[in-house]
């Protein structure tokens, strides 16, 4: 059906604005007895958390990696598998490709099933929300399905597959909008039984018309969006402003390691004598009898996996006192290309240089 100028104002409008905004998280096709609706998802909700980053004295961001504690050794993405357990450290292994075989076909519909009550689904399934945006030529349809559920009071009970899963969706309408919540499976939610509340409670009613009565009197017509104020990140934000302003706490890049003046008379420093001084020094002082190492990873493990374990045996003997910060090191063991060096610690990578100068 051909379009009228209405609507075709109604699609220049909506899409020139859209061209500025975020980019749709998935884009396809509503799809429901004979109706076709290309729509895209967005996502509803942003995280505005402060996150708190690990890092090393020095700055360092640090890395969080798979690590066997029988061999004391860190873990390359190739010597990883999943495994399913199915008692006390008892796992079926389960490969890539059993995943892929079982993984549902890719789609880019939203195969809507059927109309429930919005009432009869409860908030406790509702895991993420998306907003569901109407593609180029599809205002009016998305204005006649957001009115029609709305009028109706239903929402819409869907599965669509986004990269490889499978979800099951309820559409909602609010005020003109179709949104998209990402439902819990039944099986994921708790029952009150399982946790020991009674299904009722007889409650005296002198104590609950007092209730009734401090509620109304703490009442409100609205939610105030201020009351849901995230108090703890904005604290966290003043703390870290306040730090700032005092130049408390701040790590600042190579803080140790002011440029030298072209036109300074200091002799420069050979931190590579320095720290090989110092290693001479730990290695005469200490006792002759070591404890051995441990066995090396049963048949199958890398030479990769050995030789860093050595590097961490190593490290242990590097004096912490030497004066070379993180990014000396790092640098010289970029000279003398050696692997791994970007997941090593301070000392690791001091005792990787000595062992390989």
């Amino acid at each position: 059906m051909p379009k009228n100028k209405e609507d075709k104002d109604d699609d220049k409008d909506y899409h020139e604005a859209e061209h500025h905004g975020p980019r749709p998280f998935w884009s396809g096709t509503i799809t429901f007895g004979l109706v076709s609706l290309p729509v895209s998802l967005y996502v509803a909700t942003r995280s505005k958390r402060v996150k708190l980053r690990m890092v090393d004295h020095d700055g360092e961001p640090l890395a969080k990696r798979y690590f066997c504690p029988a061999e004391e050794v860190a873990l390359e993405s190739d010597e990883i598998v999943r495994g399913y357990e199915v008692e006390k450290d008892q796992f079926v292994v389960v490969e890539n490709d059993e995943l892929d075989a079982i993984a549902p076909e890719k789609s880019q519909e939203i195969d809507l099933r059927r109309f429930v009550p919005v009432d009869q689904i409860d908030p406790m399934f509702f895991q993420r929300a998306y907003f569901l945006a109407p593609n180029q030529g599809a205002i009016k349809p998305y204005r006649l399905l957001a009115q029609s559920m709305e009028d109706s009071e239903r929402a819409g009970i869907a599965t669509c597959v986004i990269r490889g899963k499978e979800y099951l969706l309820a559409i909602l309408s609010h005020q003109g909008i179709l949104r998209a919540e990402i439902l819990r499976f039944a099986e994921e939610l708790r029952t009150p039984a399982d946790i020991g509340l009674p299904e009722s409670i007889d409650a005296d009613d002198d104590l609950t018309k007092k209730m009734v009565k401090s509620i109304e009197a703490n009442g409100r017509k609205t939610l105030d969006r201020a009351a849901l104020t995230d108090v703890r990140s904005e604290r966290i934000r003043e703390r870290v402003d306040d730090k700032l302003e005092a130049d408390e706490d701040v790590i600042h890049e190579a803080e140790d390691d002011d440029i030298e003046d072209a036109d300074s008379d200091e002799e420069p420093v050979d931190l590579m004598a320095v720290l090989k001084r110092s290693l001479e020094q730990k290695n005469d002082a200490s006792s002759a009898g070591k404890s051995p190492k441990k066995s090396s990873r049963a048949a199958g493990h890398n030479k990769r996996s050995k030789d860093n374990r050595a590097q961490g045996e190593q490290a242990g003997r590097v004096d912490e006192s030497t004066d070379m910060t993180r990014a000396e090191l790092y640098d010289r063991a970029q000279a003398l290309d050696i692997k791994g060096r970007s997941r090593m610690s301070k000392d690791e990578l001091a005792a990787a240089i000595e062992a390989g100068s």
